[in-house]
């Protein structure tokens, strides 16, 4: 997730939080207003705008982003205490009602569930435990406990409650944690796959022998560069056969016609531009788009290989007179690409009728 997923997610559990504090000081005004809570106008005024002021600065330190800085982001702990807090101060104020407002203090601590460790959770829990046990031994040490007997049932109901607390949160951690381990692992598993299928993807669209893109994935991708096409942009088209290839494979074996392949791909490669497509279109006969590529430059090219491929030598062979024939065309926006292949078969066709060895172009037929 990004920083400003993390902060929205962290603002809608404040935006809770502040709600709850709503809901609790409405509470707390009817218990006031019931007889049951025991401080003046004055100090339910001030401890109102207290609790909405401590509220307005956690706001403010979230909506800054000043929190991002702390290792606990959420900060939950700080959330907890505070909350914890002002709970014992209205614990204190209460007498009769004390047992139905003692639910707050396991709300509180249900905010920490899923966020506090397991030493910080038992902190706050401990803390919840003494806070209320030392507010009502004060009081029974003062004499002002209304039912002794009441206030030690509620320190030891509070006591429980709070054990299963504590062992239900670190159930809830290790499930968590066993969650996050499988999510991992089901993340590598995922990651794995995707490698996997990319390699597949690759052995779909590659030849084996030479590693240069097979027949299928060419007219995919030269189908996708007409159809990005736009007005004014050409691009070059050339068919590739080599000469006398049959020859060398009946006079030194198929191993040296892979070889010769190999070789071709190499030199080719090497002469290509970034973005130029090559692929083995079938056999002895290679294919190549230029995109963005007028007749001059296509030519160049084509003789740039040409005759690059004639100096190619063969380690552990003695192959003489390598060479090639070409079969060029253009693409304009519009024109259709099997069209455009059969154009380029046909002055490869004428290419090698004139004596191979040689680059010939569709639109010089054209034009003848």
């Amino acid at each position: 997730m990004t920083h400003n997923a993390i902060q929205r997610l962290l603002l809608k559990r404040f935006a809770l939080a502040a709600g709850t504090y709503a809901l609790a000081l409405l509470l707390v005004w009817l218990a006031f207003f019931t007889g049951h809570y025991d401080d003046s106008l004055a100090g339910m005024v001030i401890g109102s705008v207290l609790t909405v002021f401590s509220q307005a600065v956690l706001f403010a330190v979230f909506y800054s982003g000043t929190n991002l800085r702390c290792s606990d982001p959420s900060l939950t702990e700080v959330q907890i205490l505070l909350g914890l807090g002002w709970q014992s101060w209205l614990i204190v104020h209460l007498d009769e009602a004390r047992g139905a407002f003692l639910v707050f203090y396991l709300l509180i601590l249900l905010f920490g569930l899923f966020h506090l460790s397991r030493i910080a959770f038992v902190r706050c829990a401990l803390l919840v435990f003494f806070s209320f046990s030392a507010i009502t031994l004060w009081e029974l040490y003062h004499f002002k406990l209304h039912d002794p007997t009441q206030a030690l049932l509620q320190v030891c109901v509070l006591f429980v409650v709070l054990g299963w607390l504590v062992l239900y949160a670190r159930y809830v951690q290790v499930s968590r944690q066993r969650m996050r381990q499988r999510r991992f692992a089901l993340q590598a598993h995922q990651d794995t796959l995707r490698g996997m299928m990319r390699q597949l993807e690759g052995l779909v669209a590659t030849d084996e022998l030479t590693g240069l893109f097979n027949r299928r994935h060419f007219l995919r991708l030269a189908s996708r560069e007409l159809n990005a096409m736009e007005v004014g942009v050409v691009h070059g088209l050339a068919l590739i056969d080599l000469d006398h290839f049959k020859r060398i494979n009946d006079v030194h074996g198929h191993a040296a016609g892979d070889q010769v392949l190999q070789a071709f791909a190499g030199v080719a490669t090497a002469c290509l531009r970034d973005g130029d497509i090559l692929a083995r279109y079938g056999g002895e006969e290679f294919v190549v788009l230029l995109p963005d590529c007028d007749a001059e430059r296509l030519t160049a090219c084509c003789e740039r290989l040409r005759i690059a491929f004639m100096d190619v030598e063969l380690v552990g062979l003695e192959i003489a007179h390598l060479s090639l024939s070409a079969g060029m065309t253009l693409l304009e926006l519009g024109d259709d690409l099997d069209r455009a292949l059969h154009c380029a078969d046909q002055a490869l066709y004428r290419a090698k009728r004139d004596g191979r060895n040689r680059c010939a172009a569709a639109w010089e037929n054209v034009d003848a």
